[in-house]
């Protein structure tokens, strides 16, 4: 052998027992997201809450002014307690023709006409009774409280506006716990799981924030459709995360990585063997011939400081992980295989 020839280190690559795994980009959103409408129309007396803060199930939001309701509930109870005195009276009479029709001093036709009249008593006093179970539900309504445990949005009106009942948006809330993360893979990413994604063959569901770290929380799919969307040639899915201290917000742009199933058809190269051109990511290998050809791979995601390497290698592909900058193919060169230490090295 020449000593001309450039002395290079070799890993002698095998396949690995990895689990299948793939990351995309991702949106979050709430859970629930709500419009706080007013179920009764009046004035809007008082705003309780802060813009953007977090509220509990049945914590005040709003006050309409309660003051017509009031009334109207004590005209309804005034006339309710009316209708009762005669319930009383109706009731009465009837058993006074009751006792009078036993002894015949009455006909039977007044002893039903005293019937008749305390039933038609008793049917406006229960009127009267849902009438006032109404104004008493209308006058809760004045005070508009938050439905969910939530964010509050932008307050849609001041103090001091007439809202419609039904009609007028106050302000919205966002359910942010659990939060909903969105994404989607393409046809190509789900050959890699052998075909669509489901709840029953996703193991994991890991959500990367912007900054790069990992959520400590797992998620879970909560939805998988069943097609590929023939527009943008993806499967559509969201998973569900727990948010116990408010940590994601609704709209943040984050990656998820699934994981479903595991393969031993993938190997690991030191990320310093990997190369980029044009043509996209390459490493070299080493022939039978000790001659350097050129590979193109596709690369995964990254493990520690080692690439996946999906596609572009054999077992038993010697891959030059050394001296790279001075290859080019078809160059003879001195291989030297590395031991499990030296390659370390590279990783670290």
């Amino acid at each position: 052998m020449s000593t001309e020839e450039l002395t290079v280190g070799v890993l002698q690559v095998q396949p690995v027992i990895m689990r299948i795994s793939a990351e995309t980009v991702a949106q979050t959103e709430g859970a629930k997201e709500i419009d706080i409408r007013p179920r009764v129309g009046g004035i809007v007396l008082t705003r309780f809450y802060h813009e953007g803060m977090a509220v509990k199930a049945g914590q005040p939001l709003y006050l309409i002014d309660p003051e017509p309701f009031q009334k109207t509930l004590a005209e309804v109870r005034a006339e309710f307690l009316e209708q009762s005195i005669r319930v009383m009276k109706a009731n009465t009479e009837k058993e006074r023709q009751e006792k009078l029709v036993a002894e015949n001093f009455v006909s039977k036709r007044s002893y039903d006409n005293a019937v008749a009249d305390l039933r038609i008593t008793e049917a406006s006093l229960h009127a009267l009774k849902a009438r006032v179970q109404q104004a008493e539900l209308d006058l809760s309504y004045t005070t508009v409280k938050a439905p969910i445990d939530g964010i509050t949005g932008r307050s849609q009106i001041s103090e001091g506006v007439l809202v419609a009942a039904n009609n007028s948006v106050l302000t919205t809330m966002t359910q942010i716990s659990p939060t909903w993360v969105r994404f989607s893979f393409s046809d190509n990413e789900l050959v890699r799981f052998n075909g669509r994604l489901n709840e029953d063959n996703i193991e994991e569901v890991i959500l990367i924030l912007p900054d790069g770290s990992e959520y400590p929380l797992s998620g879970k799919i909560n939805f998988a459709a069943s097609e590929i969307d023939p527009l943008i040639g993806t499967q559509q899915l969201r998973a569900t995360f727990e948010n116990p201290h408010n940590r994601l917000l609704p709209g943040q742009f984050v990656r998820v990585r699934v994981i479903a199933g595991e393969t031993d058809q993938v190997f690991l190269l030191p990320q310093v063997a990997v190369m980029t051109s044009d043509l996209g990511r390459y490493v070299y290998v080493v022939n039978e011939s000790n001659i350097i050809t050129k590979r193109r791979v596709t690369v995964g995601e990254w493990v520690g400081k080692d690439w996946v390497i999906l596609d572009g290698l054999q077992a038993g592909d010697k891959v030059v992980i050394n001296n790279l900058i001075r290859l080019s193919p078809d160059m003879t060169v001195n291989p030297e295989l590395m031991d499990a230490s030296e390659v370390l090295s590279f990783r670290s």
